[in-house]
């Protein structure tokens, strides 16, 4: 039940306040620039007034087309403090999948970084907005900068309400039309209290992912604690491993694809990461056998979250889980949070007992309020308020849920199907590889084969023979691909997920060119 709109305080307000008890500090930090709190608390209050005086308010819709900006966050909270839903586009996304986006939520004002402003450009051709609001000046639309400049930092009183929509984040969007997943101002409080808390050490978190997903969450855990959070614009291994240094940072979340890059990348022999304190990774699959490497390379300070846009945080995979003699657990998503119920059901919507694979259904106070202007697709994955994850699972006797695929990335063969992560994990043991991507092809008879694609260690002379017969050998010929190809990196989603959408489309391409 929502709680009384009249007392209700946004994640906006309680972190400003937050904020204001030392103003001083810093608060984020960007290419060597320093924002204290106060400014940064001023900022959002002038922003807030300028996005009134700009007509938007509740129950509007602001776009951010920004990269990561101090700017990019104080914008989110002004348009959130003033009751507007805010949807953040994804960078890499086409100007057209972006111009969609754009159209689709309703746009009434697109906040852009004066980086992306030729996109901008190319965006509202696609989908005209009433309002171009910029981030500093620019030839295109008006610098929101300046109009904040000339309004009053006076603290501003939230405007949201309890069940308004807060976020509207997209998931896909490269085809068809993409899923918006709406969140409300009362369940993005619920994501504070996901990962477990550090007392006694101020937190620096580094984010070397976008804002628009996962480390945005948790700069605004950062925030609220009085720490700091330090912005690059994009991961680089190089980068990231000497911003851990000179920064001190305690806090990173990491992608499994980036996190492999960052404990492989030479730097890492000799650079002081003594710092960390919680390096959180999550998003997609791991492999068990990476992460027992990371864990030799940073210590126990790995902790694993699983959830999605779709349900907020599900479970955590402890740093006192990340044990060395207990591999078994390293592939595990960890123990069911105390808030959310998990039961996993089969096709027929019946529960399943400890052990057995099914539909991983989740009900808690942070699942989405539904599918943006799409009512028959939430009623597909909403159902009696369980939410139908897509994700094929188990619980076992200890209560610890283990994710096993996607459905629609399970492979279905002759003789049964493939879970896609039970052969990555078995293809990323080999000592010689450090990584690698299953996914199912069509061939001409419309039959699905499984074909890998792997990054080998370099200088490693495996070959897809060598594979093949590790694979037939420990999971029988099922499982064994029937193409392996070797590359030396996975193509990345914007969020930093391997692009198996990519990888399939070009094994479909090669396929189609040698018949």
């Amino acid at each position: 039940m929502s709680m009384d709109h009249q007392n209700f305080r946004t994640y906006v307000e309680e972190n400003l306040d937050a904020l204001s008890t030392r103003p001083d500090h810093e608060a984020l930090i960007h290419q060597g620039r320093r924002v204290t709190a106060g400014e940064f608390r001023d900022l959002v209050h002038r922003m807030a007034r300028a996005l009134l005086a700009q007509g938007v308010g509740r129950g509007e819709t602001v776009t951010l087309l920004c990269g990561n900006l101090p700017e990019t966050v104080a914008a989110r909270y002004a348009a959130n403090l003033v009751g507007a839903r805010v949807n953040h586009l994804y960078n890499k996304l086409s100007a057209e999948a972006q111009a969609d986006i754009v159209r689709d939520v309703e746009t009434r004002a697109l906040i852009v970084d004066p980086r992306y402003t030729e996109r901008a450009v190319e965006v509202t051709d696609l989908a005209p907005v009433p309002a171009v609001l910029v981030l500093g000046p620019a030839k295109l639309g008006t610098d929101l900068l300046d109009l904040a400049a000339q309004q009053s930092a006076e603290p501003l009183a939230g405007l949201a309400r309890p069940d308004d929509i807060c976020a509207i984040r997209h998931t896909g969007g490269t085809t068809g039309h993409p899923k918006g997943i709406c969140t409300t101002f009362e369940q993005v409080r619920w994501f504070r209290g996901v990962l477990p808390e550090e007392p006694g050490f101020e937190r620096r978190q580094l984010v070397v992912t976008t804002l628009a997903h996962g480390a945005g969450h948790l700069a605004d855990n950062t925030l609220h604690a009085g720490g700091t959070v330090v912005l690059l614009d994009d991961f680089d291994a190089a980068e990231a491993l000497a911003a851990i240094e000179r920064e001190r940072i305690t806090d990173l979340f990491l992608l499994p694809p980036l996190l492999y890059q960052l404990m492989d990348h030479p730097d890492a022999q000799h650079t002081d990461t003594s710092s960390l304190r919680m390096l959180t990774y999550g998003g997609c699959q791991a492999s068990p056998a990476r992460i027992a490497d990371a864990v030799r390379r940073f210590g126990p300070v790995l902790i694993q979250g699983y959830g999605q846009n779709e349900s907020g945080g599900v479970s955590v995979l402890t740093k006192e889980d990340h044990d060395l003699g207990r591999p078994d657990r390293l592939r595990s998503a960890g123990k069911v949070l105390a808030d959310v119920e998990v039961v996993i059901r089969d096709e027929s919507g019946r529960d399943l007992p400890s052990g057995e694979h099914g539909e991983v259904c989740v009900r808690s106070a942070m699942i989405m309020k539904g599918y943006w202007k799409q009512p028959e697709l939430t009623a597909e994955v909403l159902r009696d308020g369980w939410l139908h994850t897509g994700d094929i699972g188990f619980l076992d006797d200890e209560g610890y849920l283990t994710i096993v695929d996607r459905i629609k990335d399970m492979i279905v063969v002759v003789g049964g199907h493939v879970y896609t992560t039970e052969l990555e994990d078995l293809l990323n043991s080999h000592p010689q590889v450090r990584q690698s991507a299953v996914f199912g092809v069509r061939d001409a008879d419309r039959m699905e084969r499984v074909h890998a694609v792997v990054v080998p260690v370099p200088g490693s002379d495996i070959d897809g023979d060598r594979l093949r017969a590790m694979v037939r050998e420990q999971r029988g010929a099922m499982y064994e691909p029937a193409h392996i190809g070797f590359v030396d990196a996975l193509p990345l989603t914007d969020a930093g997920k391997p692009d198996k959408k990519e990888l399939r489309r070009r094994a479909e391409q090669e396929l189609a060119t040698t018949g």
